[in-house]
């Protein structure tokens, strides 16, 4: 089977590998890009662990076929924080506990990171809705809302 070449940009660096048409991003993600911090929970995009934007847009990389991301912008887990800074998100997920086994967390951080650059003042309601997509079997999830709701008061103000 021949192989596609795929010419892309991961947090924020280009990166070109090789793939197989049916090798979805998370696999190329992990196994040849060194890049573990997706997880897959499912492989059928129903809990979110996979969660990365593409060109913003936030999707399961274990539904998207590594042949798609040619010319499209990644953003994964391992782009959050800025070298040893945490991403203020991180940083709450640590102080409020908002974690455990550590499976779902990057999917949920990838994700509540997409809804705050989208949405910087959303309501518990919309934090709630926006996270739906990805499920955790250890914390629950108040801890995980408290975090997000609690970082987007401290970003707007950090604006004023």
């Amino acid at each position: 089977m021949a192989k596609t070449h795929v010419t892309t940009t991961i947090n924020g660096e280009p990166v070109e590998f090789l793939c197989d048409a049916s090798q979805t991003m998370l696999d190329v993600l992990r196994d040849q890009l060194g890049l573990t911090g997706s997880k897959e929970g499912c492989g059928s995009g129903d809990c979110g662990a996979c969660s990365v934007t593409l060109d913003d847009r936030l999707v399961c990389s274990c539904l998207i076929l590594a042949p798609e991301a040619d010319g499209h912008h990644i953003q994964t887990i391992e782009g959050m924080a800025q070298g040893d800074q945490l991403h203020p998100l991180q940083k709450k997920f640590v102080e409020l506990a908002a974690l455990q086994c550590g499976i779902c967390t990057p999917g949920f951080l990838v994700a509540s990171k997409a809804l705050l650059d989208r949405n910087p003042d959303p309501t518990e309601t919309e934090v709630r809705y926006w996270l739906a997509g990805n499920l955790c079997r250890c914390t629950g999830y108040d801890k995980i809302i408290r975090a997000v709701m609690e970082v987007a008061a401290d970003m707007r103000e950090a604006a004023r």
